[in-house]
């Protein structure tokens, strides 16, 4: 359990050096959008993963004769998934916490990662997703 409960701490560090990072390139180019920029790659990052996992399990629950929910409920669910998932970012990256990412990433090097890299991050799950589909 504590092995679960680090892993998911150590995802969220990720995202958050994700967000920081988006930030921190747009910031000096579009200052008053650059929150809004990185709210809205990191709500698309963490959309596309759930697309990955959900038609991973789709295609698996296919393959092993389960019943489970109809594709509209199941599109619903991922549209109100993501519009929960914006909402969560929009409250975690809007104030406090960005300034004490900020706060944190001047007192140590923090971890920079190219922007084509964390661009390319969704569009490779959006990539695979869909090859799961085609492909089952």
């Amino acid at each position: 359990m504590a092995l679960f409960f680090s892993l998911l701490l150590s995802i969220m560090t990720l995202f958050d050096h994700f967000v920081f990072n988006v930030f921190q390139y747009y910031k000096p180019k579009y200052k008053s959008k650059a929150n809004s920029i990185s709210i809205i790659y990191i709500t698309f990052l963490q959309s596309s993963l759930l697309l990955l996992l959900g038609v991973f399990f789709s295609v698996f629950f296919e393959q092993m004769n389960v019943s489970t929910m109809s594709s509209t409920k199941a599109w619903t669910l991922f549209v109100i998934a993501i519009l929960i998932l914006y909402f969560k970012n929009w409250m975690n990256y809007s104030g406090r916490k960005r300034r004490v990412l900020n706060a944190k990433s001047t007192k140590k090097k923090a971890q920079n990662f190219s922007i084509w890299t964390l661009w390319i991050l969704p569009f490779g799950c959006i990539t695979l997703a869909i090859l799961l589909l085609q492909k089952f």
